[in-house]
């Protein structure tokens, strides 16, 4: 079924927002499997014209989708509040069809994010995927559901462990752990982490909290510094007003309001959230794209 809210799909899929890897694209369809109320659904959408072709026509599938491509924020107002600022205008031009790519389990965000921490969109997007590799459930013959926290608190956590608490004779064999999924030092975050929520922490709490709360909230969780509970706040809880901040953004921010000066990233993420508001968010994801694919960040290097 064709959903009439206007969409790029490549660009939004494969924005590095960290809310989970890339979907995998087979034969010009991307594809997941997502749980509904549970139950495992696969989704695959493909781009058509401006729109999207959904293979499901569930209603709550439908309304799935819609959250995680975030189907409902109007595009073309948000680009009227872009071109109404002088230092935004012309953003859209460059991003048009760009959307927050929402994930469909927050845990997974969580997880993403901390693996994403002063580390590249490859490594990481391949990191999250060789873990739902290992531990997720797989359907289809190419989709893998994230693991459960309870799942992946119980995860070896390097090669030693693994070959003193199993069955494996040979040390050279181990390669089910965290470690050997290439996310180095993280692992230990992750398992504290998936403990923390498997044990402690209800995640559905987060969605009713207010943005601060919810803030503070996830600095408690092992890993999870400002940037990082700014990004699991955006992408795994839709908390639009987030304005998720590093030396980029920062260096954007000072190209197009601080006649480049050198200011602090916690600075930064103040003003974007006091200045942009609700559309902190998508201004954020908007400047770093303009930036990326207009050539303004080689000059900021």
């Amino acid at each position: 079924m064709i959903i009439k809210a206007p969409i790029d799909l490549d660009l939004t899929i494969n924005s590095g927002q960290t809310s989970q890897p890339p979907w995998m694209k087979v034969d010009g369809e991307y594809g997941n499997v997502v749980l509904i109320d549970g139950e495992p659904a696969i989704f695959k959408v493909k781009q058509s014209g401006d729109y999207l072709d959904f293979n499901l026509e569930n209603k709550k599938a439908v309304s799935k989708l819609n959250y995680i491509f975030d189907l409902d924020f109007n595009l073309n107002k948000f680009y009227k509040y872009l071109n109404s600022h002088e230092e935004l205008k012309g953003m859209s031009e460059f991003c048009r069809g760009l959307r927050l790519f929402l994930a469909p389990d927050p845990f997974e965000c969580i997880i993403s994010s901390i693996c994403s921490a002063n580390n590249s969109i490859k490594r990481w997007t391949k990191s999250v995927s060789q873990i739902k590799e290992n531990w997720g459930n797989k359907y289809g013959n190419y989709y893998y559901t994230f693991p459960q926290s309870n799942v992946l608190s119980n995860a070896f956590l390097d090669d030693g462990e693994e070959f003193n608490l199993s069955c494996i004779s040979d040390i050279s064999k181990c390669c089910t752990n965290l470690k050997n999924c290439g996310v180095g030092y993280r692992a230990a975050y992750m398992r504290k982490a998936s403990e923390l929520f498997a044990l402690e922490m209800d995640l559905s709490q987060i969605f009713t909290m207010s943005y601060d709360e919810a803030f503070q909230t996830m600095l408690e969780v092992p890993g999870v510094g400002p940037k990082v509970a700014d990004c699991i706040l955006l992408y795994g809880f839709n908390f639009k007003e987030a304005f998720p901040s590093d030396v980029w953004i920062k260096r954007i921010v000072s190209y197009l309001y601080f006649d480049g000066k050198d200011i602090r990233v916690s600075k930064v993420r103040e003003f974007g959230m006091e200045e942009f508001g609700k559309n902190a968010g998508y201004v954020q994801l908007y400047m770093f794209h303009y930036a990326r694919r207009s050539g303004l960040i080689g000059k900021l290097k």
